[in-house]
């Protein structure tokens, strides 16, 4: 049986053209709010790398992004495009690349601002090193793509000593949610896309970058902000579904086979 505080949800599930010979059959036990599920497969798919969001994945998030969205759209803007959005949520980055020059230039300095106090409170999130060690154990290779900058990245791997590669900050693009970032990782590894899973927070971001490469996806939800199947679209249904990373290990033991980097030359 999976891990009691796994949850795999039946409603969110998609069908990966390129990993279809993995079939799901998901049974809800009954008398519990919190619907623990366990799921039967046919047998276990081959994994050979996990790609990690940073903030909000590996790192608490600690960016105030209404207050930095409310400072660079003004709030009138920023009123009307979370009221346009299903989920409430600002995809700023493309927003103002709408924006003439120095318009972009002003939006881009105060992102900067917000991000460098965030640097400056930047924690790991309970469970990553854990994480990161169990998959060093079984030799499997782990990457990153955020929309944050090559400094933060930088930072990261000097302060918390574990380090990613590739790792494919906002200077690499399209960023996030176009799938170019996680088949660059993908083609730099040597692997299928279908032996790779994408971690993040987002579902906007994360969840639909991985799906349109063709990858597993997890989605982090630590609040239980996504509990309603309401939440998701299409498009952000994504296989899995944590409220830790510490929830991540036994997912991975119970429905993957994980080969080693030697083996994936």
């Amino acid at each position: 049986m999976l891990h009691p505080l796994l949850r795999r949800l039946p409603s969110i599930i998609h069908p990966l053209s390129t990993a279809s010979v993995h079939r799901r059959r998901c049974a809800a036990m009954a008398g519990s709010p919190a619907r623990y599920l366990t799921v039967a497969t046919t047998r276990k798919a081959s994994l050979k790398g996990v790609v990690f969001d940073m903030d909000g994945t590996l790192t608490v998030p600690v960016i105030d992004f209404p207050a930095m969205y409310r400072t660079v759209l003004g709030e009138d803007t920023y009123a009307s495009l979370r009221s346009a959005s299903p989920s409430g949520s600002i995809d700023i980055l493309h927003h103002i690349e709408t924006w003439a020059p120095a318009e972009q230039q002003r939006a881009y300095e105060i992102i900067a601002h917000f991000e460098r106090q965030g640097l400056d409170r930047l924690q790991i999130m309970p469970g990553a090193l854990e994480l990161c060690r169990f998959l060093d154990s079984k030799k499997i290779r782990r990457g990153l793509i955020t929309r944050n900058v090559d400094a933060a990245v930088d930072l990261f791997h000097q302060r918390f000593g574990i380090m990613f590669a590739p790792a494919l900050s906002r200077e690499f693009r399209p960023y996030k949610p176009d799938p170019a970032p996680l088949l660059h990782i993908c083609s730099t590894w040597g692997v299928s896309p279908n032996e790779v899973m994408m971690i993040g927070d987002s579902l906007r971001d994360d969840v639909v970058c991985g799906r349109r490469a063709g990858a597993f996806t997890c989605l982090l939800d630590e609040t239980g902000r996504y509990e309603s199947p309401g939440c998701y679209t299409d498009e952000q249904k994504p296989d899995f579904k944590v409220s830790s990373l510490e929830e991540v290990l036994p997912l991975l033991e119970d429905y993957f086979n994980l080969v080693p980097a030697s083996q994936t030359a």
